[in-house]
């Protein structure tokens, strides 16, 4: 299998960056208290961290609205997956606990400040790509069962013409949502090489770290930029 951001992407956003984490062999059914404890404390130090401050105007916060708006993405009305988590957060209404995969995910975005997905790669063994979309790709919004048309050069996650993500880092699917029975997830973090990278590494060592100790499962890191636009794994 292979992860590859296409050239039109980097010729928009020349010095976006992915830490990758592929893991195999989770048992997302059981209850692990230590990632649930882990959520809750990076949940109540965002919150304390942005008391009195603009989540928008966040120095972690504005290199990415200002991505969103060099590839056409009015980011006050579709923000950042981790602005979103963060607005939520600031504003005391917390984010839900949905199941181990994504909670620990959840935990380490919030630690580095970082958007972070989670894709289940069980459902297909096709190449994952970041690229501009195309005619006939379709996305299902989370808790929809019907496919929406998207428009021609938007910035996506896909596999085949099923989108993943939209807006780049905005929304995932129900195309790839992780589930009770997802054991083979790869989990993608966004960043840029001359603004965060080293948090962007420092992310993807610690939750490969966390996923080995936690779910005891076997665990691949990548990282994929400009200069290495492509990354695989058997």
């Amino acid at each position: 299998m292979k992860f590859t951001v296409e050239r039109e992407i980097f010729e928009k956003m020349p010095t976006v960056c992915f830490g990758v984490v592929v893991a195999k062999g989770i048992d997302n059914r059981k209850t692990y208290p230590e990632i649930n404890t882990m959520l809750e404390e990076n949940i109540e130090k965002v919150e304390e961290y942005f008391s009195g401050k603009k989540v928008k105007e966040d120095e972690h916060i504005v290199p990415y609205r200002e991505a969103f708006r060099l590839i056409g993405i009015n980011p006050n009305k579709f923000m950042c997956s981790i602005e979103s988590l963060f607005t939520r957060i600031a504003k005391g209404k917390g984010i839900p606990k949905i199941n181990p995969i994504v909670d620990i995910g959840n935990a380490v975005s919030l630690k580095y400040m970082l958007p972070m997905g989670a894709h289940d790669l069980d459902i297909d063994i096709n190449d994952i790509s970041v690229r501009m979309s195309e005619k006939g790709d379709k996305f299902v919004p989370f808790g929809e069962t019907e496919p929406e048309m998207l428009d021609i050069g938007e910035v996506v996650y896909a596999t085949g013409n099923k989108v993943r993500t939209r807006r780049w880092t905005w929304r995932q699917s129900e195309y790839g949502k992780i589930k009770e029975s997802s054991s083979y997830i790869f989990f993608p973090i966004d960043g840029f090489t001359d603004i965060n990278k080293d948090r962007v590494i420092d992310a993807r060592n610690e939750l490969s770290k966390l996923l080995k100790e936690v779910f005891d499962c076997e665990v691949l890191i990548g990282y994929v930029d400009i200069n290495q636009p492509e990354m695989s794994w058997e």
